[in-house]
Protein backbone atom coordinates (compact mmCIF):
# COMPACT_ATOMS: atom_id res chain seq x y z
CA UNK A 1 0.00 0.00 0.00
CA UNK A 2 1.34 3.32 -0.92
CA UNK A 3 1.79 5.87 1.62
CA UNK A 4 -0.38 9.60 0.53
CA UNK A 5 2.24 11.53 0.61
CA UNK A 6 3.85 9.50 -2.31
CA UNK A 7 0.56 9.40 -3.62
CA UNK A 8 0.61 13.26 -3.53
CA UNK A 9 4.08 14.22 -4.60
CA UNK A 10 3.57 11.90 -7.63
CA UNK A 11 0.45 13.50 -8.57
CA UNK A 12 2.01 16.56 -8.40
CA UNK A 13 4.99 15.61 -10.64
CA UNK A 14 2.12 14.46 -13.20
CA UNK A 15 0.14 18.04 -12.65
CA UNK A 16 3.89 20.07 -13.36
CA UNK A 17 4.40 18.20 -16.86
CA UNK A 18 1.02 18.69 -18.12
CA UNK A 19 0.64 21.65 -17.37
CA UNK A 20 4.97 22.66 -18.63
CA UNK A 21 3.57 22.92 -22.58
CA UNK A 22 1.17 25.87 -21.80
CA UNK A 23 3.56 27.53 -19.29
CA UNK A 24 6.03 27.48 -21.91
CA UNK A 25 3.90 28.45 -25.12
CA UNK A 26 3.39 31.84 -22.81
CA UNK A 27 5.68 35.20 -23.24
CA UNK A 28 9.18 34.42 -21.36
CA UNK A 29 9.60 35.72 -17.75
CA UNK A 30 11.04 38.88 -17.88
CA UNK A 31 13.42 39.98 -14.65
CA UNK A 32 13.66 43.23 -13.64
CA UNK A 33 16.76 45.21 -14.35
CA UNK A 34 18.54 47.68 -11.89
CA UNK A 35 20.54 50.63 -13.01
CA UNK A 36 23.04 53.27 -11.30
CA UNK A 37 23.62 56.41 -12.36
CA UNK A 38 23.71 60.56 -12.03
CA UNK A 39 21.38 62.63 -13.54
CA UNK A 40 21.44 66.24 -13.14
CA UNK A 41 19.23 67.92 -10.36
CA UNK A 42 16.30 69.97 -11.31
CA UNK A 43 16.82 72.20 -8.54
CA UNK A 44 18.58 73.16 -5.34
CA UNK A 45 15.68 71.28 -3.23
CA UNK A 46 16.74 68.28 -4.90
CA UNK A 47 20.53 68.49 -3.73
CA UNK A 48 19.00 69.43 -0.57
CA UNK A 49 17.14 66.53 -0.15
CA UNK A 50 20.12 63.68 -1.21
CA UNK A 51 22.53 65.51 1.36
CA UNK A 52 19.73 64.90 3.61
CA UNK A 53 19.12 61.32 3.22
CA UNK A 54 23.04 60.79 3.36
CA UNK A 55 23.54 62.24 6.40
CA UNK A 56 21.08 60.11 8.02
CA UNK A 57 22.11 57.01 6.63
CA UNK A 58 25.39 58.00 7.98
CA UNK A 59 24.06 58.75 11.15
CA UNK A 60 21.89 55.57 11.24
CA UNK A 61 24.81 53.65 10.71
CA UNK A 62 26.56 55.75 13.76
CA UNK A 63 23.54 55.45 15.82
CA UNK A 64 24.39 52.22 18.06
CA UNK A 65 27.84 53.69 19.36
CA UNK A 66 26.39 56.83 20.15
CA UNK A 67 23.77 55.83 22.44
CA UNK A 68 25.65 53.20 24.07
CA UNK A 69 28.38 55.81 24.72
CA UNK A 70 25.14 57.74 26.08
CA UNK A 71 24.12 55.89 28.68
CA UNK A 72 25.19 53.04 31.59
CA UNK A 73 26.55 50.48 28.63
CA UNK A 74 30.29 51.50 29.31
CA UNK A 75 30.56 51.28 33.40
CA UNK A 76 28.97 47.86 32.93
CA UNK A 77 31.21 46.06 30.54
CA UNK A 78 34.25 47.74 31.09
CA UNK A 79 33.70 45.92 35.27
CA UNK A 80 32.52 42.41 33.62
CA UNK A 81 35.50 42.74 30.93
CA UNK A 82 37.95 43.52 34.11
CA UNK A 83 35.94 41.04 36.52
CA UNK A 84 36.88 38.00 33.76
CA UNK A 85 40.48 39.38 33.62
CA UNK A 86 40.71 39.33 37.32
CA UNK A 87 39.25 35.63 37.82
CA UNK A 88 41.60 34.26 34.95
CA UNK A 89 38.88 32.39 33.56
CA UNK A 90 40.60 33.58 30.10
CA UNK A 91 37.30 33.83 27.64
CA UNK A 92 34.60 32.50 30.62
CA UNK A 93 32.24 34.03 30.35
CA UNK A 94 32.32 34.48 26.61
CA UNK A 95 32.13 38.35 25.05
CA UNK A 96 28.65 37.50 23.48
CA UNK A 97 27.44 37.09 27.40
CA UNK A 98 29.66 40.19 28.73
CA UNK A 99 27.73 42.45 26.03
CA UNK A 100 24.25 40.84 26.32
CA UNK A 101 24.27 40.87 30.25
CA UNK A 102 25.77 44.44 29.92
CA UNK A 103 22.95 45.30 27.10
CA UNK A 104 20.36 44.40 29.37
CA UNK A 105 20.97 45.85 32.31
CA UNK A 106 21.23 49.27 30.10
CA UNK A 107 17.84 48.45 29.21
CA UNK A 108 16.96 48.31 32.76
CA UNK A 109 18.31 51.17 34.13
CA UNK A 110 18.00 52.92 31.83
CA UNK A 111 14.01 52.37 31.53
CA UNK A 112 12.96 55.73 33.65
CA UNK A 113 15.01 57.60 31.18
CA UNK A 114 13.48 56.19 27.99
CA UNK A 115 9.77 56.39 29.53
CA UNK A 116 10.35 60.26 29.46
CA UNK A 117 11.77 60.54 25.99
CA UNK A 118 8.81 58.23 25.00
CA UNK A 119 6.03 60.44 26.88
CA UNK A 120 7.55 63.90 26.48
CA UNK A 121 9.10 64.10 23.08
CA UNK A 122 8.64 61.04 20.87
CA UNK A 123 4.93 60.70 21.57
CA UNK A 124 4.17 64.10 20.30
CA UNK A 125 5.96 64.22 17.57
CA UNK A 126 4.74 61.14 15.98
CA UNK A 127 1.02 62.85 16.57
CA UNK A 128 2.55 65.92 15.02
CA UNK A 129 2.08 67.63 18.26
CA UNK A 130 5.87 69.35 17.73
CA UNK A 131 8.11 70.10 15.25
CA UNK A 132 11.39 68.37 14.94
CA UNK A 133 13.44 70.69 16.68
CA UNK A 134 11.66 70.42 19.52
CA UNK A 135 11.46 66.61 19.59
CA UNK A 136 15.36 67.10 19.20
CA UNK A 137 15.28 69.20 22.58
CA UNK A 138 12.95 67.52 24.98
CA UNK A 139 14.63 63.98 23.78
CA UNK A 140 17.61 65.35 25.00
CA UNK A 141 16.32 66.55 28.38
CA UNK A 142 16.41 63.40 30.03
CA UNK A 143 19.50 62.01 28.81
CA UNK A 144 21.13 65.29 30.02
CA UNK A 145 20.06 64.71 32.95
CA UNK A 146 21.00 61.09 33.45
CA UNK A 147 24.89 62.16 32.18
CA UNK A 148 24.53 65.28 34.44
CA UNK A 149 24.03 63.25 37.62
CA UNK A 150 26.80 60.51 36.78
CA UNK A 151 29.76 63.11 35.30
CA UNK A 152 31.98 64.49 37.64
CA UNK A 153 32.76 68.45 37.61
CA UNK A 154 36.11 68.20 36.85
CA UNK A 155 35.84 66.35 33.45
CA UNK A 156 33.11 68.12 32.52
CA UNK A 157 35.02 71.44 32.97
CA UNK A 158 37.76 70.13 31.07
CA UNK A 159 36.11 70.02 27.98
CA UNK A 160 34.49 72.84 28.29
CA UNK A 161 37.65 74.67 28.95
CA UNK A 162 39.47 73.29 25.94
CA UNK A 163 36.49 74.28 23.41
CA UNK A 164 36.31 77.72 25.21
CA UNK A 165 32.89 77.90 26.35
CA UNK A 166 31.02 80.05 28.94
CA UNK A 167 30.00 79.05 32.30
CA UNK A 168 26.46 77.75 31.30
CA UNK A 169 23.36 79.03 33.71
CA UNK A 170 21.74 75.62 34.38
CA UNK A 171 22.45 71.85 33.81
CA UNK A 172 19.95 72.20 30.85
CA UNK A 173 22.29 74.67 29.12
CA UNK A 174 25.25 72.62 29.24
CA UNK A 175 26.42 72.29 25.44
CA UNK A 176 26.13 68.18 24.68
CA UNK A 177 28.87 68.23 22.40
CA UNK A 178 31.00 68.32 25.79
CA UNK A 179 29.00 66.76 28.51
CA UNK A 180 29.00 63.21 25.85
CA UNK A 181 33.05 62.41 26.47
CA UNK A 182 32.51 63.93 29.93
CA UNK A 183 30.06 61.69 30.74
CA UNK A 184 32.45 58.42 29.04
CA UNK A 185 35.39 59.62 30.81
CA UNK A 186 34.26 59.54 33.85
CA UNK A 187 32.37 56.18 33.61
CA UNK A 188 35.44 54.97 32.58
CA UNK A 189 37.17 56.05 35.67
CA UNK A 190 34.04 54.73 37.56
CA UNK A 191 35.00 51.79 36.50
CA UNK A 192 38.36 51.37 36.51
CA UNK A 193 37.81 51.69 40.81
CA UNK A 194 35.52 48.91 40.83
CA UNK A 195 37.68 47.30 38.79
CA UNK A 196 40.49 47.94 41.34
CA UNK A 197 37.98 46.54 44.33
CA UNK A 198 37.36 43.48 42.46
CA UNK A 199 40.91 42.99 41.59
CA UNK A 200 42.56 43.22 45.56
CA UNK A 201 40.30 39.71 47.00
CA UNK A 202 41.67 37.65 43.92
CA UNK A 203 45.41 39.42 44.07
CA UNK A 204 45.71 37.89 47.78
CA UNK A 205 44.71 34.74 46.37
CA UNK A 206 47.25 34.47 43.82
CA UNK A 207 49.92 35.95 46.27
CA UNK A 208 49.33 33.50 49.19
CA UNK A 209 48.99 30.25 46.07
CA UNK A 210 52.23 31.44 44.44
CA UNK A 211 54.18 31.55 48.00
CA UNK A 212 52.45 27.71 49.05
CA UNK A 213 54.00 26.09 46.30
CA UNK A 214 57.32 28.08 46.28
CA UNK A 215 57.96 26.90 49.62
CA UNK A 216 57.03 23.70 48.63
CA UNK A 217 59.41 23.72 45.86
CA UNK A 218 56.96 23.41 43.32
CA UNK A 219 58.27 26.40 41.43
CA UNK A 220 57.71 24.35 38.25
CA UNK A 221 53.39 24.25 38.47
CA UNK A 222 51.93 27.74 37.08
CA UNK A 223 49.72 29.31 40.51
CA UNK A 224 47.02 30.33 38.02
CA UNK A 225 45.82 26.72 37.71
CA UNK A 226 46.24 26.09 41.45
CA UNK A 227 44.61 29.49 42.22
CA UNK A 228 41.87 29.45 40.02
CA UNK A 229 39.12 27.34 41.73
CA UNK A 230 40.08 28.72 45.07
CA UNK A 231 38.96 32.13 43.21
CA UNK A 232 36.17 30.71 41.49
CA UNK A 233 34.93 29.20 45.69
CA UNK A 234 35.19 32.58 46.95
CA UNK A 235 33.40 34.41 44.04
CA UNK A 236 30.48 31.49 44.62
CA UNK A 237 30.38 31.50 48.21
CA UNK A 238 30.20 35.38 48.61
CA UNK A 239 27.43 35.20 46.02
CA UNK A 240 29.83 37.63 43.32
CA UNK A 241 27.35 38.16 40.91
CA UNK A 242 24.70 39.25 42.91
CA UNK A 243 26.77 41.51 44.97
CA UNK A 244 28.45 42.84 41.61
CA UNK A 245 25.21 43.41 39.74
CA UNK A 246 22.96 44.33 42.74
CA UNK A 247 25.96 47.20 43.27
CA UNK A 248 26.20 48.50 39.78
CA UNK A 249 22.67 49.39 39.30
CA UNK A 250 22.14 50.87 42.37
CA UNK A 251 24.77 53.07 41.62
CA UNK A 252 23.14 54.97 38.76
CA UNK A 253 20.23 55.63 40.94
Amino acid sequence: MRRPWVVLAATCALLALAAWPALAAEAPLKLPSISLGLTPAQGPEQVSTALQVVLLLTVLTLAPAILIMMTSFTRLAVVFSLLRNALGTQQIPPTQIIVGLSLFLTFFIMAPVFNQVNDKALTPFMEGKMSQQQFLEEAGKPMKEFMLRQTRKKDLGLFMRIAGEERPANAQAVPITSLIPAFVISELKTAFEIGFLLYVPFLVIDMVVASVLLSMGMMMLPPVMVSLPFKLMLFVLVDGWYLLVGSLVKSFF
